[in-house]
């Protein structure tokens, strides 16, 4: 049986997400946005990659503001 791209996609996003020990709790939030809004513009756009990437792009910048809303 073949490993779905979901699931490889799923792996490589928590192989990644675990090296985040260094980072700052800006980039944490830009990197957990990306991630978020990458798999829901995939979603939404039914697999489509340019939805895909532009997810992950406003899931970026919304992730990299959250850091501000707070101060």
């Amino acid at each position: 049986m073949p490993i779905s791209r979901k699931f490889f996609v799923c792996i490589l996003l928590a192989f990644f997400v675990s090296g985040c020990s260094g980072m700052s709790t800006r980039q944490k939030n830009a990197a957990a946005g990306a991630a978020i809004g990458g798999v829901a513009g995939a979603v939404l756009t039914g697999g489509s990659s340019v939805g895909t990437v532009g997810g992950a792009a406003i899931g970026g910048i919304i992730g990299h503001g959250v850091d501000k809303i707070g101060k």
